[in-house]
């Protein structure tokens, strides 16, 4: 067990390394104007201070040009006004616009970030790291009994039988039996859910039920978004007490009042804690009337000298009684600062255990779970989604602080992602784990509940053992409902016999692009708008980022890669495979888990464009495309 937890701290310390360095070398070997190409960087910025907001400073970073960026509401961004490795200034998106981006600081702002020329740097937050290293090497007796079943040290026990009736009446047989097995172990449960089965709505029942028999309920995930989706469900029920832990500026605008620093800033002792901090800031103002003592104004004296010979009006040491009594004053009003924020530390303390406490249920991500706020809260179970794309040290921080664990998710489709060659024995996640050695702890939701049958037909061949059926009510969903289109739900456009069909890299980029596909890709979508499809009911796919950047530089149609794409759907899906070559060389199409998660977005119209023969190398993809063509 010690050897393993080490094994794993050194895995994060690579992976760590690795998105640090890869930050520094870009900005290192990028110039501004070429950092803000690719989307992650904006330079030419002047801040504007807004005000307050949650406790955080609000400044707007605004210039005439149009800002095209990938950074977005929730990111951590660098802020420098000259060499951004030689800024430790950093601060979190709220809001964008065409012209302006918001940023929320947590700590004081100097003058020259809110000056002409400022530079903003998408930036990487270690803190994540520092919370999975943190839990491994104070790993609770939960966190190791986790361990224990992963590394087959010790076996789960028998699930206890419960009697419980269903709130949602409306769930299918195989989710009840999720829910009910989840509620009666002893230890931990699997909840598989593919595509478009109905996980959330089960985890749903499963938190109500929880909730019913007085349990306290720890619910995380890996992203921001999948906990917002989570919470959205939850908080339909009015009676249920939620709290959402994290940055609140990660936390979609709609939810920002279940977040603990909207509750404790509109807490009725939030008035007195206002009261405070209106106090220090006067503080704060009449202290820079007097002498900071700095070394060179001390030299040497102690406060209670500096404060003794000023009571004596008292030179000493080379400094006159004049400087020595400013200093004395300013000790004084450091000293009254430092006496109203113990206050207020003690005072939100006192609101935040009193909200912990109210709470039926404490939502946040993953590496959230660890902040001190619940540091000291025993929460009877911990319920973790989208575990099959979470490293073990990260779903260890939720399961570490309950009494059982309850995993969801699908270890069929995306793995998490790991950028460190050094560290990818992380891609290996305790769900898949569990799910092989311990197959009767885990329930498989069996019906979906978003496609046509037949573009569910090849995926439940190839990756679950035909064990998935179709809803009734959406079996036979065609884009026939929205336009007048051909019967045909699933289309492959072969480019192989197609002029101009060869892959290509864009500069020294090691992505690839393929143009024919890019353009074949846009007069579909024309295409389809032109006869009534909405834009937002179309997503274009493409494994490849810069075939996605060539795509959506032209259209204003939702391009992704597939890890973009992950938990969404569309109408339409078109899918732009990228590789053409004689070889069959295929990259990471190879990982059959994303072509997974590519074909099973769309609702009622799956296009796939791509060179037959080189995809054709791929048994996989071979039938796929046979069953394209001739389904």
């Amino acid at each position: 067990m010690k050897k393993y937890i080490e094994k794993l701290v050194e895995l994060i310390n690579y992976e760590r390394e690795e998105e640090i360095n890869l930050m520094i070398n870009e900005i290192k070997k990028m110039s501004s104007i070429e950092r803000e190409r690719v989307g992650r960087a904006i330079d030419g910025m002047k801040g504007k201070k807004l005000g307050k907001e949650l406790g955080e400073t609000i400044v707007q970073y605004g210039r005439s040009k149009a800002i095209n960026t990938e950074i977005n509401i929730g990111d951590v961004v660098l802020v420098s006004n000259g060499n951004p490795l030689s800024s430790q200034l950093t601060g979190t998106v709220t809001e964008k616009g065409n012209k302006y981006i918001k940023l929320a600081f947590d700590s004081k702002i100097p003058r020259w970030a809110l000056k002409k020329k400022v530079r903003l740097d998408l930036y990487v937050n270690d803190i994540t790291f520092r919370r999975m290293e943190d839990n491994l090497k104070n790993l609770s007796n939960k966190g190791q009994n986790a361990l224990e079943y992963h590394l087959n040290l010790k076996n789960p026990k028998k699930n206890n039988n419960v009697y419980l009736e269903y709130i949602d009446e409306s769930i299918n047989d195989s989710q009840k039996i999720a829910v009910k097995e989840s509620l009666s172990t002893p230890d931990f449960f699997l909840i598989h859910g593919p595509f478009g089965t109905g996980k959330t709505r089960t985890l749903v029942e499963l938190i109500f039920q929880e909730i019913r028999q007085n349990h306290k309920v720890l619910a995380t995930a890996e992203s921001n978004a999948a906990v917002d989706n989570l919470l959205e469900r939850i908080t339909n029920n009015k009676k249920i007490k939620v709290t959402r832990l994290g940055h609140p500026q990660r936390v979609s605008k709609e939810n920002i009042t279940y977040t603990l620093a909207y509750k404790v800033q509109n807490h009725n002792l939030g008035a007195n804690l206002e009261s405070y901090y209106n106090v220090i800031d006067e503080y704060v103002e009449e202290r820079k009337y007097f002498t900071k003592p700095s070394q060179n104004y001390r030299r040497g004296m102690t406060d209670n000298q500096i404060k003794q010979y000023a009571s004596r009006n008292k030179s000493s040491r080379g400094v006159d009684a004049k400087t020595i009594q400013s200093m004395a004053r300013w000790l004084d009003y450091n000293s009254k600062i430092n006496e109203y924020y113990d206050k207020v530390k003690k005072l939100e303390n006192k609101i935040i255990n009193e909200i912990i406490e109210e709470s039926d249920v404490i939502i946040s991500t993953n590496s959230s779970a660890a902040l001190d706020s619940i540091a000291n809260t025993k929460f009877d179970v911990a319920i973790i989604d989208e575990a099959s794309q979470t490293t073990i040290p990260s779903v260890l921080i939720p399961i570490a602080k309950a009494h059982r664990f309850i995993l969801a998710g699908d270890h069929k489709q995306l793995p998490p992602t790991i950028l460190s060659d050094k560290a990818y024995e992380l891609e290996e996640t305790l769900f898949e784990s569990l799910i092989e050695k311990y197959p009767h702890k885990s329930q498989l939701l069996n019906v979906q509940y978003r496609m046509n049958e037949k573009l569910m037909q090849f995926p439940n061949a190839a990756f679950y053992g035909n064990m998935l059926e179709s809803d009734e009510a959406i079996k036979n969903i065609t884009l026939n409902d929205i336009i007048d289109d051909d019967d045909k739900v699933m289309n492959f456009i072969d480019t192989s016999m197609m002029d101009n069909n060869a892959e290509e890299h864009l500069n020294d980029s090691k992505s690839f692009v393929n143009k024919l596909e890019a353009r074949i890709c846009l007069e579909l979508t024309e295409d389809y708008i032109k006869k009534g499809v909405k834009e937002n009911q179309i997503g274009i796919i493409s494994p490849y980022a810069d075939q996605v950047k060539l795509i959506s530089e032209k259209t204003s149609i939702e391009v992704k890669s597939v890890d973009g794409f992950q938990g969404r759907e569309k109408e339409i899906i078109i899918i732009s495979t990228v590789r053409s070559n004689n070889n069959g060389e295929i990259g990471f199409l190879n990982d059959l888990r994303r072509l997974n998660v590519a074909i099973t977005r769309a609702k009622r119209k799956l296009i796939i464009v791509g060179n037959k023969n080189t995809l054709s190398y791929n048994t996989t993809y071979k039938n796929l495309i046979k069953n394209l063509l001739y389904n």
